[in-house]
């Protein structure tokens, strides 16, 4: 991994809305994280579903659109684009930290705010439950990926491996020239690669898209 200069907040993405919370993570976390080298984002980040969306490997285009359409929901930096240059650093949202309590708590506010200001006919969302809570987007133009395997009928969540699979169809999505803008245009290009079916939404819950896979 290439490592440079440490973290400078005005360059990061969300900096009007974020960065007065980003300093108070950051000085919570020390000085060791705070004055540490940094990289891009999506070179920082390396769990399950970050290796299947595989950017390094994707195509110019499909890079291209990855950086202008991914945002990362992070515990100390709050929301994030793929290029953002970070330090390497280990935190869980569903932690607290001193001084400053539950993650999830100090960040939702300012995350809302931050990204309510971003115009999209739809939202497809991969995030953990951990990471749910921090925003709400607006459930009508939302689609929840959930995976489940199949097997005599009945179908059953997929825990272990359901982030490489949402890893897989965010690939995918990137991948693909014609961005879908509604629900049912999700549906209809991702039932090309992968078998899934189209959940409308109930009380107050988003639309979602049920991936199954094979065992």
């Amino acid at each position: 991994m290439q490592k440079g200069k440490p973290v400078s907040l005005t360059s990061l993405s969300f900096g009007k809305d974020l960065n007065l919370t980003r300093k108070k993570t950051l000085a919570a976390m020390g000085t060791k994280i705070a004055k540490g080298p940094s990289a891009k984002a999506i070179d920082v980040y390396s769990g399950v579903l970050y290796q299947a969306l595989d950017y390094q490997n994707l195509n110019t285009a499909a890079k291209k659109r990855a950086e202008k359409s991914i945002v990362i929901i992070s515990a100390l930096f709050g929301a994030l684009k793929l290029t953002d240059s970070i330090p390497t650093y280990k935190l869980d949202m569903a932690k607290s930290l001193p001084k400053l309590g539950s993650l999830t708590a100090l960040w939702k506010p300012v995350v809302t705010k931050a990204l309510e200001s971003i115009k999209t006919d739809l939202i497809i969302d991969c995030r953990s439950s951990t990471y749910q809570g921090v925003w709400t987007p607006e459930l009508k133009k939302t689609v929840g990926i959930r995976v489940f395997t199949e097997k005599n009928g009945k179908r059953s969540v997929v825990t272990h491996m359901s982030k490489k699979t949402r890893g897989d169809v965010a690939k995918f999505l990137v991948m693909q020239s014609k961005i879908p803008k509604t629900a049912q245009e999700l549906q209809k290009l991702v039932a090309k690669e992968f078998k899934c079916e189209l959940v409308k939404p109930e009380g107050k819950k988003s639309w979602f898209l049920d991936v199954i896979v094979k065992n």
